[in-house]
């Protein structure tokens, strides 16, 4: 990398800010937020060694899923001490289920909070009452949630959308009556369900959700790929903190900028060609660590994609990353990319930020 950029941001900067979460307090405003596929524990840890994330949340876990123990909910939230503070976000739609999953979570397993998800957009969720189907149960929602608050010492936080729709913004009454009983911040990305992530996120519809709270944290999420976006997320809607999902898979070096900005205006850029190579294989070595070298190899198939897509990388020497099946195979495909390099460009200026898929279709579709 190379020193300290000054780019122009037209939003005042904020001071330097903890955030404090029930009895939770945060070192930064800045959370990374649940990515299904991505923000596993190899992230995470890769997340909290570049360092400026105040939280991290794993992948939605099913809650009848995990108190039946099922592998895949079980991995899910594998964590170790590096991965702290985290968030483990739970979702389902039967009160004492997700109650009863909130307890387990707290007497068998580390972490600092529970999140509920009701954001989920995707219809094997939605169509069974979860996720983003909850911005249109109020009173069934309210006795989840409030369920869910009693059953655990732990902070309790929920992710929404602004609603269903654009005909039932839903989410400043849910804000305020979720304060009532107890839950300790909200986050709220700025569409409805039924935009999906088409469009661009509404502040305005964030700013709502600010107002209708006295004294919980809202954090603002959607649309936040550099310094300058976060900065007029937090001018505009006068939310608490940022959360970051696809921008912070673009960019990992972002929550670390974001900071920097606060404390001086100014920031180190984003990893260049070589810094990205060597986090994908730190990553890469965390999952190892985690999962063992076969399975990891495999598992690590979807995030080198996207590693590897933002460094320019040739399709074709991406493709093989597809492929490989033995660590030598890896390794030798990794020598390959340290040879060729970034595919018609230099080494040293900041990789395109790639946008990361999103279900394709109608949402009522997916």
């Amino acid at each position: 990398m190379t020193g300290p950029v000054e780019t122009p941001v037209a939003a005042p900067r904020p001071p330097p800010s903890a955030l404090r979460i029930g009895r939770l307090r945060l070192a930064s405003r800045y959370l990374l937020s649940p990515l299904a596929g991505f923000t596993n524990l190899s992230f995470r840890r890769a997340i909290h060694e570049l360092g400026g994330a105040g939280l991290c949340t794993t992948d939605l876990v099913n809650a009848r899923s995990l108190l039946a123990r099922r592998p895949k909910a079980l991995e899910l939230i594998q964590t170790c001490p590096a991965d702290r503070p985290l968030a483990i976000q739970i979702f389902g739609h039967e009160p004492g289920i997700v109650a009863d999953a909130a307890r387990l979570l707290e007497t068998e397993f580390d972490l600092d909070s529970v999140d509920i998800n009701m954001g989920c957009p995707v219809a094997r969720i939605a169509h069974n009452g979860a996720g983003a189907a909850m911005m249109k149960q109020t009173d069934a929602t309210i006795s989840l949630v409030r369920e869910v608050v009693e059953a655990v010492e732990l902070p309790v936080t929920v992710k929404m959308r602004l609603g269903w729709d654009s005909q039932s913004l839903t989410a400043p009454w849910f804000a305020a009556a979720f304060e009532k009983i107890g839950v300790a911040a909200i986050t709220i990305h700025g569409r409805t369900r039924e935009q999906g992530f088409s469009g661009q996120v509404s502040l305005d519809g964030i700013r709502r959700v600010v107002e209708a709270v006295e004294t919980i944290p809202v954090i603002g999420n959607g649309d936040i790929r550099c310094v300058a976006d976060a900065a007029r997320m937090i001018e505009v809607t006068g939310c608490d903190g940022v959360s970051i999902g696809r921008g912070a898979l673009a960019n990992p070096w972002i929550f670390r900028q974001l900071v920097q900005w606060e404390h001086s205006g100014s920031w180190d850029p984003a990893g260049d060609f070589d810094d990205r190579l060597t986090l994908l294989l730190r990553q890469f070595d965390f999952l190892v660590e985690q999962k063992g070298i076969d399975r990891a190899v495999v598992s690590f198939r979807r995030m080198i994609h996207w590693y590897l897509k933002s460094m320019r990388v040739r399709r074709g020497l991406r493709h093989r990353f597809q492929q490989v099946q033995t660590r030598q195979e890896f390794d030798a495909a990794i020598e390959r990319v340290r040879v060729e390099g970034p595919r018609k460009f230099s080494r040293s200026p900041e990789p395109a930020v790639s946008e990361i898929p999103v279900p394709a279709g109608p949402n009522a579709h997916w």
